[in-house]
């Protein structure tokens, strides 16, 4: 079903992309653009969850091959294990992220969406980071936190 083009303009007003406003109207029948937009935004805490859960799980496997991986975990599940969620603004910004990070010798995992959901196939969605807080605020510290 194609998407009705008039639905579509309040729909990309509220800052949803216009494939995934298409998408969100072709599968709600074209009934309304409140409820494309519904579709779209109650899904988007789910899809953000799926996002940082691959960059954790991702994190993980890459930093278990390493020699020094297992301490790495122990010392951080040791001090209470803790993760912070922040806002990047783009992709390019989550990559200048993580250039600075693997200058610090930061461990990272840049999540590259496999465009399952409304997020276009290799968008750049989540990184994640590994270390001493210290360290990893000099990356992130200026960040805001997710809401």
């Amino acid at each position: 079903m194609e998407a009705d083009e008039a639905l579509l303009v309040p729909l990309r007003e509220l800052g949803v992309p216009e494939a995934a406003a298409r998408r969100a109207l072709a599968l709600t029948g074209n009934v309304s653009a409140e409820a494309a937009a519904q579709l779209y935004f109650g899904g988007l805490e789910t899809q953000i969850a799926a996002q940082v859960g691959h960059a954790a799980v991702g994190l993980y496997q890459l930093i278990q091959e390493k020699s020094t991986g297992r301490e790495m975990i122990s010392q951080w599940d040791e001090y209470g294990a803790k993760k912070v969620v922040v806002q990047g603004s783009n992709t390019a910004h989550l990559m200048d992220l993580q250039a600075l990070a693997l200058s610090l010798e930061l461990p990272t995992y840049l999540v590259q969406d496999a465009g399952r959901t409304q997020v276009p196939a290799g968008s750049y969605t989540v990184l994640a980071i590994i270390g001493e807080e210290e360290i990893v605020n000099q990356v992130t510290g200026k960040l805001r936190l997710l809401n």
